[in-house]
């Protein structure tokens, strides 16, 4: 059996290189596999702590040019998560049995009934079919034209916003 020390980390600190290093047992026959890939660098960079912290021997694929240049990562196949061939059934276990990941359910169920209750109706047509966001007919209040003109700025600043119905096309505050 043959102990390899890999560099991870080597920085310059004025004539001093600090090294940090790891040792893993590697023995000639041990192979090594493609895990998973991971489209989010990030992703791939949890997964790859979670594994180091369960005593996993693992290294990212690709990571810096899917870092550096994002639009690559698709000519590239992702971020590659590269394990040892030995290691992939109990890897499979530590995963499956960790949902730290995974989105937590709330326990609130949104009742559509409470929703159109709170959202207005248009006072012309009565449709629920209702949106609030940027005025389309008065934009902007005669204050606001005025203030922009006196300060010069050609463009005014604040916008009206209000209610859209989307049967008739009313506006309502």
């Amino acid at each position: 059996m043959l102990i390899l020390v890999l560099a991870t980390d080597a920085r310059k600190t004025g004539n001093i290189y600090i090294i940090q290093h790891f040792c893993l047992n590697y023995s000639m026959n041990d192979r090594t596999v493609v895990y998973s890939t991971y489209y989010n660098p990030m992703e791939a960079n949890i997964i790859k702590a979670k594994l180091e912290d369960s005593g996993f021997a693992c290294f990212l694929a690709d990571e810096n040019v899917a870092t550096i240049q994002p639009l690559y990562n698709q000519a590239i196949g992702g971020v590659k998560l590269i394990v040892f061939e030995r290691d992939v059934e109990a890897i499979n276990a530590l995963l499956a049995e960790d949902n730290s990941l995974s989105i937590e359910s709330s326990d609130e169920v949104v009742d559509d009934q409470k929703l159109t209750e709170e959202q207005p109706a248009c006072p012309k047509c009565g449709s629920k079919d209702v949106g609030f966001g940027m005025a389309t007919k008065k934009k902007f209040s005669w204050w606001v034209i005025l203030t922009s003109v006196l300060v010069g700025v050609f463009l005014p600043f604040k916008g009206n916003k209000s209610f859209h119905c989307y049967n008739c096309g009313h506006e309502f505050k």
